[in-house]
């Protein structure tokens, strides 16, 4: 008997009964249930093989051996797969993408990715189960435990034949944690291979079982420059009130101006200012020289602005510019420039729909109500890039604590239960031909 961890694996299946389910489940539907609830050794044997391999973001062969192990899983049960590569100069592993085509039921695109934030040198965490409940290992829930859930829905669903006419993508990203740039390089192919689907699920990290998110925030940055007239610090408030005086007040004015609106958040993370500020704008680092005597004649600041929609976006854009050219404090300016990142998942009717077809899988599954979360929990991720193309979901990957730490968990509790709603969800949707952004 194979034994993974602390515990044997058929010790820890056998904790998950799957017969209350409901009867609304079909007898085909039921035997893809059941193949899953079969196969946990082996799906749990693959989780703990991917988490073991180091795939930090700027860990290119690990990302690919990371990769590579997941293709062959994918062309066993048809799909075909391919790399899609960067340019070396990005200093990034690309991507892979594994799809089948067929002639029935909405078009899916399956969005995971294979990097983590722990590159090489970061403390060892392999793979180990800690108690009947817990997992842990470095990016289990972000996102391999998601990453593994995609393949093991699908291997199901091929063993009983249930996509043999379905048209399917599978797309893994190699760089979601520290996205290459620029986007219009890195998620070229993504964005079109998404435009012919109809449908994005992500399977980025479940905030539980009853929760998934219909929207994200986007997140772009920001560089505030203020200029001001150098002198003797006893003049100050006379002639010139100096550039840090006049940053501190733009920023603020944008606390006051801005700061209650739902959904935006807007954070000076770095802020200079002296006689003279040299600035390096690629690693964002700065050398400042002043003293107490001399008005400071230069301040930067930067920062990052996230928003749930594309109008909060350019109307938060264009406060933020006209507090920074009118009233400015005597004897200085400013200018304000912005960068654009990840934009955001905007929360829609379509997205409402998939979330009640997948509450009423869930419930028929016996695992409960649900719902859609807040969007304002959620950060940015890879599927905001297509989320305005197509109908979209995210948040149905594992559950677990710690993201991005060093302890990071998975609750191996759920990881069947989410697999078999997986399954079921995603086969309904292949199935299914309607227009689920519309009204039936």
């Amino acid at each position: 008997m194979r034994t993974v961890g602390k515990i044997s694996l058929l010790t820890f299946i056998s904790c998950i009964s799957i017969s209350a389910f409901s009867q609304k489940l079909s007898a085909e539907e039921k035997k893809v249930l059941a193949i899953i609830h079969q196969s946990m050794p082996e799906t749990m044997e693959l989780l703990k093989q991917l988490v073991n391999i180091n795939s930090g973001s700027h860990n290119i062969d690990g990302v690919r051996k990371a990769g590579n192990l997941l293709q062959k899983e994918f062309e066993k049960i048809g799909f075909t797969t391919e790399w899609v590569y960067l340019p070396d100069s990005l200093k990034r592993a690309g991507h892979l993408v594994a799809s089948r085509k067929g002639t029935k039921g909405k078009k899916l695109l399956l969005i995971g990715h294979l990097d983590t934030v722990f590159e090489p040198d970061a403390p060892e965490n392999p793979f180990t189960i800690l108690n009947d409940s817990t997992a842990t290992g470095q990016g289990i829930n972000d996102m391999k435990g998601g990453d593994v859930l995609i393949l093991a829905a699908l291997q199901a669903l091929h063993k009983t034949g249930l996509i043999k006419n379905a048209t399917i993508t599978a797309y893994f990203t190699g760089d979601e944690e520290i996205a290459g740039e620029p986007a219009s390089i890195t998620r070229k192919d993504f964005i079109d291979r998404a435009k012919i689907h109809d449908i994005a699920l992500g399977f980025e990290t479940a905030q539980g079982l009853h929760t998934v998110a219909t929207g994200r925030r986007g997140a772009s940055s920001w560089q505030l420059k203020v200029f001001g007239k150098q002198g003797h610090s006893a003049g100050i408030f006379n002639n010139s009130y100096g550039a840090v005086y006049e940053a501190a007040r733009i920023l603020n004015t944008f606390r006051e101006t801005l700061s209650k609106e739902k959904y935006l958040s807007f954070n000076p993370g770095f802020f200079v200012g002296g006689a003279e500020v040299a600035y390096d704008s690629i690693n964002i680092r700065a050398t400042v020289t002043g003293k107490n005597n001399i008005i400071s004649p230069s301040a930067i600041v930067r920062g990052d602005l996230r928003f749930l929609t594309a109008a909060q976006h350019d109307s938060a854009r264009a406060k933020m510019k006209r507090i920074v050219r009118f009233n400015n404090l005597a004897g200085t300016k400013a200018e304000i420039s912005f960068i654009d990142g990840i934009p955001s998942m905007e929360p829609t009717d379509g997205n409402m729909k998939l979330v009640t077809i997948l509450n009423g899988i869930s419930e028929e599954l016996g695992i409960g109500q649900v719902k859609a979360g807040d969007p304002g929990s959620r950060g940015a991720g890879d599927i905001s890039y297509v989320a305005r193309y197509v109908d979209a979901l995210d948040g149905l990957g594992v559950n677990g604590r710690g993201a991005h730490s060093p302890g990071e968990t998975m609750d191996i509790r759920n990881f069947e239960n989410l697999i078999q709603r997986a399954a079921i969800f995603i086969f309904r949707l292949t199935k299914n031909s309607h227009n689920i952004s519309k009204d039936d």
